[in-house]
């Protein structure tokens, strides 16, 4: 019965079907299939004949346009004309371009298509122009992507368009993000801050201003870090939409304050965000600050990793608290080793 059992799943499971040698995978084709896989990679093999076909066709219409639009600028004609003439052709040959996914091409000829829009005298365009290649150039190369936003943030800015220009310089300092270049992050979302701002967009210009926090304390730079994290919880503290999130800003500038190793500073620190909002001695965010600075006192190392436990168990510590707050520990972990080896 066993044996039975044995071979008849061998012959017949769609299990033991799906091991058979016979039925190998390359390329995403079945190789040795039966009629009806053989049908399914033939319609495969068309399937990706066409998208070939199609992007070989696209990069020839997008060359075609460059070449006519290459013959206008360079060729006789009334200045004005031959630039608007040429615009259109360079944008037809980027779309052509960006179907075939060329970027690089659909980026360099956006590049082109800028210097004509500067040429005819607008910088609006020039400027949308270059966001184009840049976004062309996101998907090959942020260098290349970094510089174009910079030549649209400038162009925007030489036209009083400043959302426009806070726009591109927090993704500018974004792009800087994904490269881990902390340093010109900080600078482009300052920059993006200051200019939301100017435009009263105070959410936006705040969501940059916690970058600038976030960035500068992983780089060291607590008082700078504390003084955004305080602002931001003062004006959070006057919203009632935004009321409750001050708890988190307080947190964080609290957590700052425990980095720098002051505590008369933490100490004095907690009586003030007592008094910037009362309700904040009865939370939990405070209970672990308080319990945290009398760890650090007290120089406790098992007291305050007890303190993180627990603030961890009801509300899971993000990546960069938990960054920070291992800062500290190690600090106090190194003031034990010292006073053991005193002793």
């Amino acid at each position: 019965m066993g044996m039975t059992y044995i071979k008849y799943f061998s012959t017949f499971s769609p299990i033991a079907s799906a091991m058979s040698p016979k039925h190998e995978k390359i390329g995403g084709f079945t190789i040795g299939a039966t009629e009806g896989q053989k049908a399914e990679n033939s319609n495969l093999e068309i399937q990706e004949s066409d998208r070939s076909s199609m992007g070989d066709h696209q990069m020839a219409k997008g060359e075609e346009f460059e070449r006519k639009a290459e013959k206008k600028v360079t060729g006789w004609g009334l200045f004005g004309s031959k630039h608007e003439d040429a615009a259109d052709l360079y944008k037809k040959a980027a779309n052509s371009f960006k179907l075939a996914k060329s970027w690089d091409r659909a980026a360099m000829v956006n590049i082109k298509l800028a210097n004509c829009n500067l040429k005819l005298g607008s910088k609006h365009e020039a400027a949308s122009a270059y966001v184009d290649a840049a976004n062309c150039y996101k998907k090959t190369s942020p260098k290349q992507a970094i510089s174009c936003l910079d030549q649209a943030v400038n162009m925007f800015l030489e036209i009083s368009r400043l959302n426009m220009a806070a726009r591109y310089c927090k993704e500018i300092g974004e792009l800087y993000e994904k490269q881990e270049n902390f340093d010109q992050a900080i600078v482009y979302f300052e920059r993006s801050a200051d200019l939301f701002q100017t435009e009263e967009v105070t959410t936006s210009a705040n969501q940059c201003r916690l970058k600038v926090a976030q960035f500068s304390a992983q780089s060291g730079k607590y008082p700078k870090a504390i003084k955004i994290y305080e602002e931001i919880a003062r004006h959070s503290l006057n919203n009632n939409l935004l009321k409750y999130g001050a708890r988190g800003h307080l947190l964080n500038a609290g957590i700052c304050q425990l980095c720098k190793g002051d505590v008369v500073a933490i100490t004095n620190a907690l009586e003030k965000y007592q008094d910037m909002d009362p309700t904040f001695s009865r939370t939990r965010e405070y209970k672990l600050l308080a319990d945290l600075a009398a760890a650090v006192d007290e120089e406790d190392v098992a007291k305050f990793t007890a303190a993180i436990k627990e603030f961890d168990s009801i509300t899971q510590l993000d990546a960069w608290r938990t960054t920070l707050l291992l800062r500290v520990k190690e600090t106090l972990k190194a003031k034990e080793l010292e006073e053991d080896d005193l002793t």
